[in-house]
């Protein structure tokens, strides 16, 4: 018999009647899962893109527990030997057993629900008071005690258990880890779903979605029977035969717990809930680390003891009980009086469905903390578009000079102290990290002296603009001095994370500032916040660690930042680490609005992928053709070619064309109108020239004219402002001189993602000019020439296949795709539902060419104007703009 799932014809968890393009992407990515494949899938914004990915895996995954369930009975039956009657009852008395499980389950979360609901009930209305400080009384210890506590952890074979047999440290080991919370290590698992997007207010979003859903996963009971305790053994032979859909059907009502066991994923700033801690200047994620080694009243007292341990499984099971968003889980825990944090790392063995932010999946750290194990599981990734940028600034590391000497001094100091305490390893591991930051100050002061000097030409270097050096990792170490060149750098890594001797030296050093501060309050005050910053040796250790990849696959570079010399490792590959998530998941799915052009996102990520495992998927708009007119500008008013390009964007008549254009579309375009700009610089010089002109305030005389603020704080009041004047514009009968407004932005900042301009929001979106990165910027070259070279590896080796004359080479091809990308972003603001409506202007004439074009999303091609004429353009729009009224 084959266990092959078969792709299902339509979707019955879906809410509505699914559009076409909904079912075929939900088919695809059921699919892509099944066939243990990775998937790119592009469904433009406002096709309920999210709902389908949603219901597709969720099915996928209801489809497969019915598979692992009829897999495990038929093993079970087929290893008794005996009658067809004898096996027949032997997968009866299994399947029954494995129900009373089910059901034993559901019943805990029923009971986790109806507590969570008295917590609730309790907490509103009730006012948190701060917890009175009292004055914690410590016994005073002597130096000796209370150094120890500094000393490096012990590895195999050194420090005080050098001298004890390997049986003996086995036979300690496991009586130390008895003192552990009992259900780490036998915690039943599932197969799951991990959803991960770029922001938490996209993963809400996510969980709104959810609730629309009408999947049934889980089996779930009306309300929580008592009974002695919820991890009572199971005895298969006690087991009534009543089979447990006859239980449901008396509750069909009750739909409370079917849905999948989910849990939300965040940080220990988003979830901390012990106001003390919060209130402390400094790194959150270091003082939370500092209190889970200490005792008693030192300990937070929000994370409950190995002896409490039933206080947080009561809080993973309220958290698995009902899908619930960081806020959620805020609540919650603070209802609980226990720490969500690690309240929701502890429910992740048990979930189903793990909503989480992009670094807590990318980052192998961030996964090893939480305990996620991506084997054979499936991997969503949403609003994928930011994939690639998003890989390279994990792996990006910053080291700034003044860090690094902090590092040497505090190394210095605990040597001072501990130097004769050391084991002969933890001293010869510590003298190689010596040498290696010696090495890097050394050649980091050498660097910033030489740019001191004047240069041949009798000038300075770095007065017009700070100096930059690239070099690969592997020059970089041999140019460290011999001491440091033959350091094994992986070995003082995993020194560093198995010891955790960074923050053991930072706290001595911090103790030895507070002896010779005395009472000097400023001075306490300072050493208060630095003992809860991070430890300059963990800056040191995430550059070392980026150090250790491939030398080709990185560069360091030097340069000074306001007078002091910053050292950075950028990482160049973004398949790098990427590459583990595909390797260890069962499937992986990356899906957004905008994934044109594709093929950028396969040779990046996904180069050395057999062809058969990957597949790509592009759906249509859920709107008709006749709801979207694109356009593409070549010309001006006054007949001259617009080409927007970074050495013409000073032009005079250049930017007086622009005014001109957008003047006359302003007379056409109802309700508002956005403008998209290549960067705050060149909206900066429009908005002076206009305004010297007069063209501003002609501008203003059709539609009020905002635009886009470069401080965050004011993007929200600025929307809200032009989202009153384009109502107010509609609502009067008296404002017929303006109508609507004018929102200029810029590609790639804060209003071109994640923001909805729908229907009268956007009845028209233009694009101005290619924005195209700075070539100037030694990473963009660094990246250009990396993805060039590696071309070349291939097209020698005989993985790709040679280029045509015509064809630009992979650095020129990443050049345009980043511009694109960005363009694409900010195309997809317009449309958010199948009754919107919008014109879509292209205004510069490159547009025109069919290689721009062709990286555009494939729902614009249909349809796609390129006006010879701006008459043409104006004809096009208002004819559009009649239809619509009419």
């Amino acid at each position: 018999m084959s266990l092959k799932l078969s792709t299902p014809t339509h979707f019955p968890a879906f809410p509505f009647k699914p559009y076409d393009i909904q079912l075929d992407l939900m088919r695809q990515v059921f699919s892509a899962i099944e066939d243990k494949k990775v998937a790119i899938m592009e469904s433009p914004t406002g096709t309920g893109k999210t709902l389908s990915l949603l219901c597709a895996s969720l099915t996928w995954l209801q489809h497969e527990r019915e598979r692992a369930r009829t897999g495990q009975l038929e093993s079970e039956g087929g290893g008794s030997h005996g009658t067809d009657w004898v096996l027949a009852q032997t997968i009866e008395r299994r399947r029954r057993q494995l129900e009373a499980e089910d059901l034993e389950y559901a019943e805990r979360l029923a009971a986790a629900r109806k507590r969570e609901a008295q917590l609730r009930k309790l907490a509103h209305g009730h006012v948190r008071k701060k917890p009175r400080l009292s004055p914690e009384v410590e016994v005073p210890l002597d130096d000796g005690e209370d150094d120890a506590m500094f000393l490096p952890d012990s590895q195999d074979g050194d420090g005080e258990q050098s001298n004890i047999s390997p049986a003996v440290l086995a036979l300690m080991r496991k009586l130390q880890g008895s003192t552990s919370w009992p259900e780490s290590e036998k915690e039943p698992s599932c197969t799951k779903i991990y959803y991960a997007s770029r922001t938490h207010s996209q993963l809400a979003q996510v969980l709104h979605e959810l609730e629309k859903l009408k999947i049934k996963l889980n089996i779930a009971v009306p309300s929580a029977p008592s009974f002695p305790s919820a991890r009572r053994p199971l005895d298969a032979s006690r087991v009534e035969k009543r089979p447990v859909e006859s239980l449901e059907s008396e509750n069909e009502d009750d739909t409370m717990g079917t849905g999948p066991r989910a849990v939300s994923l965040g940080s220990r700033k988003q979830l901390c809930i012990n106001e003390r801690l919060k209130e402390r200047a400094g790194d959150l994620d270091e003082a939370c680390r500092q209190m889970l080694g200490e005792k008693g009243k030192k300990r937070c007292p929000h994370l409950p003891s190995v002896e409490e341990e039933a206080r947080m499984l009561d809080l993973r099971d309220q958290i698995l009980a009902t899908p619930k968003d960081i806020e959620d889980l805020y609540q919650i825990g603070q209802a609980a009086d226990t720490c969500p944090y690690f309240g929701s790392r502890r429910a992740i063995p048990q979930a189903q469905l793990v909503l989480l932010p992009y670094n807590l999946l990318l980052q192998k750290t961030a996964r090893e903390a939480l305990g996620i194990d991506l084997t054979d599981q499936v991997v969503i990734i949403d609003e994928a578009h930011n994939l690639i940028s998003t890989l390279l600034s994990l792996s990006a590391t910053r080291l700034p000079l003044r860090t690094l000497s902090a590092a040497r001094h505090q190394l210095s100091i605990y040597l001072s102290r501990f130097r004769n305490r050391l084991s002969t390893v933890h001293g010869l591991h510590l003298k190689r990290l010596t040498n290696v930051l010696e090495g890097l100050s050394k050649y980091a002061e050498d660097w910033r002296e030489a740019q001191a000097k004047p240069a041949e030409d009798g000038k300075v270097k770095g007065r017009a603009g700070p100096e930059v050096e690239v070099i690969t990792s592997g020059e970089l170490m041999t140019r460290l001095g011999r001491k440091a060149e033959g350091v094994n750098l992986l070995e003082i890594e995993k020194y560093l994370r198995e010891s955790k001797i960074a923050r053991k030296i930072s706290g001595y050093s911090v103790k030895e500032l507070e002896k010779a501060a005395g009472q000097d309050t400023v001075k306490l005050a300072k050493l208060a916040r630095l003992a809860n910053t991070t430890p300059p040796l963990h800056a040191v250790e995430s550059f070392i660690v980026a150090l250790t990849a491939s030398s080709d696959d990185g560069r360091v570079t030097f340069s000074l930042v306001d007078g002091s010399v910053e050292i950075k490792y950028q990482h160049l590959n973004p398949a790098t680490h990427f590459q583990e998530v595909v390797d260890a998941a069962r499937s992986v799915v990356l899906a957004g609005g905008t994934m044109s052009p594709m093929s950028d996102v396969v040779n990046q990520l996904f180069s050395s992928l057999p062809s058969e495992r990957l597949t790509t998927f592009s759906c249509g708009h859920i709107i008709p053709t006749s709801n979207l007119q694109t356009l593409v500008l070549k010309k001006g008013p006054r007949g001259g070619e617009l080409t927007f390009k970074f050495q013409q964007r000073g032009d005079d008549s250049l930017i007086a064309e622009l005014g001109q254009i957008l003047l006359n579309f302003t007379n056409v375009v109802p309700g508002g109108m956005v403008v998209f700009v290549p960067s705050y610089g060149f909206l900066d010089v429009i908005t002076e020239r206009w305004k010297a002109s007069g063209m501003l305030e002609k501008l203003s005389a059709k539609k009020k004219v905002f635009s886009e603020p470069q401080e965050s704080k004011q993007v929200e009041a600025v929307l809200r402002d032009y989202a009153a004047e384009i109502k107010d514009s509609s609502d009067s009968v008296q404002a017929k001189q303006r109508r609507g407004a004018l929102l200029f932005a810029v590609v790639g900042a804060k209003l071109s993602e994640g923001l909805n301009f729908t229907d009268d929001l956007a009845r028209a979106v233009i694009i101005v000019g290619l924005p195209f990165a700075n070539l100037g910027s030694p990473e963009l070259r660094e990246r250009m020439n990396y993805v060039t070279r590696l071309e070349q590896r291939q097209l020698a080796s005989g993985a790709r296949k040679a280029k045509t004359s015509s064809t630009k080479d992979a650095g020129t091809e990443l050049y345009e795709n980043m511009c694109m990308n960005a363009v694409n972003q900010s195309i997809g603001r317009a449309i958010r539902h199948r009754g919107d409506w919008a014109a879509l202007v292209l205004v510069d004439c490159r547009y025109a060419s069919p290689r721009i074009r062709g990286k555009l999303p494939k729902w614009l091609e249909v349809g796609t104007v390129v006006t010879e004429s701006f008459g043409q353009a104006m004809k096009e729009l208002g004819r559009f703009y009649r239809e619509k009224k009419a």
